[in-house]
């Protein structure tokens, strides 16, 4: 058996782990459900002693238990014993809240929450129809599901509470958030992405966004059946990216660029060294030569920062055969620009914009912010020559995502970068229900890189640059 409590405790609390843990039970069953007027108990004048109650209960707990063993033994074995100190500590409640058999469930699973989790928004994590949690204040959390937002009954106990699990979050992947330091990006251990913001630059309290990432990452078929893309754009992309060009994927937050970078990751051989460049890592490559590089911010001194232009420019010297940039923001652009010129072929990275001629103009935007005195026009040039296609997403009115546009760059007219449009995402309409109607169709040239297609031996199938819609 596991002893779970603190020794400073133990001779007050023999009773309650002398027997051995049994096999640990489903803490709440599936078909449980909130007893009635209890939700409305806990959204009025009763919230408060429920609350009360609950954060006793975990104080409590948290001064009996071994806080160590929380990271040597899993949920399953601990659970069971974390269960019958709660009990034990609900009987000798001097303040006692009446709760009935489901209620007193439902409590358990909150505490193990607490223990194990983030509190309240642990049952958004492990619901995967979830995409995005988003916290305004301790007392208002909203979650996005299928692309559209809804406002939910969970809630922190107060500030406090809520600043408990930020930092719960931000410590445990070795970095920090106070009044010197009010923003933070982090990840969970899922690889979904947090950022976090706090008082004084959060008015009304403490801020908290945690984008999520599917444990089941899609494929390419999936994007297919949701309708993102037809077969024949999946067709192209694969020989893009097996034929090593070098791609941007534009669009903007929540429009699916990651997920598209992900899947579109599959399609590199698996002999080819791959290394990896993010602010928070969250890409999932499956490719066995992967090396994995994260940003790290200063420290309270403020030395010891690492950024996104060291970590490009570092890689470099580990003989990569493909770099990818999780998202260009600032001065790595021309770092990434100039392994896309000197061979290092078949990058790919993402952007925030909302056409691929703005995604090129940011880009232009973003080396200026070097410093470096580079005429505009030669900075076009640069661009042009490094990249090869652009890749537009859109998340639409109706929350589905869709590939908007993909683009060929083909090289200058003058002093503007030439595009040319191969396939594209045409709107018809919008059907009572809010659904947008619209359909896929080729734009009637044929690419100038399928010649490379050719060189490499990558076939595409018969008329796929053929007049068709979809």
């Amino acid at each position: 058996m596991i002893k779970i409590l603190n020794r400073s405790q133990k001779g007050n609390s023999k009773n309650s782990s002398r027997n051995p843990a049994a096999p640990a039970p489903p803490l709440v069953s599936k078909g449980l459900e909130d007893p009635a007027g209890f939700r409305g108990r806990r959204k009025g004048a009763g919230a408060n002693d429920y609350y009360e109650l609950k954060t006793r209960i975990h104080d409590r707990l948290i001064d009996l238990m071994d806080l160590s063993l929380l990271d040597s033994f899993d949920e399953t074995t601990l659970a069971p014993q974390i269960r019958r100190l709660v009990e034990q500590i609900l009987r000798d409640e001097a303040n006692q809240v009446p709760l009935n058999l489901n209620e007193r469930e439902m409590l358990f699973r909150e505490i193990q929450d607490e223990v194990f989790g983030l509190g309240p928004l642990e049952p958004f994590l492990q619901d995967p129809t979830v995409s995005d949690i988003l916290v305004n204040s301790y007392h208002q959390i909203y979650v996005e599901r299928f692309g559209k937002l809804e406002m939910t009954e969970a809630r922190f106990k107060d500030e406090v509470h809520l600043r408990k699990i930020i930092d719960k979050i931000v410590s445990a992947v070795g970095r920090r958030i106070d009044e010197s330091s009010p923003m933070v990006d982090a990840r969970l251990a899922d690889g979904s992405r947090v950022n976090a913001v706090i008082p004084p630059l959060a008015l009304d309290g403490s801020v908290l966004s945690i984008r999520r990432f599917s444990r089941d990452p899609l494929e390419l078929e999936d994007l297919i059946t949701l309708n993102t893309l037809t077969v024949e754009m999946a067709e192209m992309l694969k020989g893009i990216v097996r034929s090593k060009l070098n791609v941007l994927i534009s669009g903007g937050t929540g429009s699916g660029k990651t997920t598209l970078l992900n899947v579109l990751s599959r399609f590199i051989p698996n002999d080819e060294r791959i290394i990896t460049i993010e602010d928070a890592a969250e890409l999932q490559l499956k490719q066995d030569h992967c090396v994995r590089l994260e940003t790290r911010p200063p420290n309270i001194e403020g030395r010891g920062e690492v950024t996104q232009r060291d970590l490009v420019r570092n890689s470099l010297r580990m003989r990569p055969d493909r770099i990818i940039v999780g998202e260009v923001r600032g001065q790595e652009s021309f770092d990434m620009l100039q392994a896309m010129n000197t061979g290092h072929e078949g990058s790919l990275t993402t952007i925030h914009a909302n056409s691929p001629r703005d995604a090129l103009m940011r880009l232009e935007t973003m080396v200026a912010m070097t410093g470096m005195e580079i005429p505009s026009n030669f900075m076009r040039r640069y661009i042009s020559s490094a990249l090869d296609v652009v890749i537009q997403v859109a998340r639409l009115a109706d929350g589905s995502r869709k590939v908007m546009s993909i683009q060929e760059i083909t090289g200058m007219e003058g002093s503007m970068v030439t595009l040319q449009e191969i396939f594209c995402f045409e709107q018809t309409g919008v059907e009572d229900d809010g659904r947008i109607l619209g359909r896929f169709k080729y734009c009637g040239i044929r690419p100038r890189f399928t010649e490379k297609f050719q060189i490499m031996g990558i076939s595409m199938p018969k008329g796929i640059f053929e007049s068709v819609s979809h």
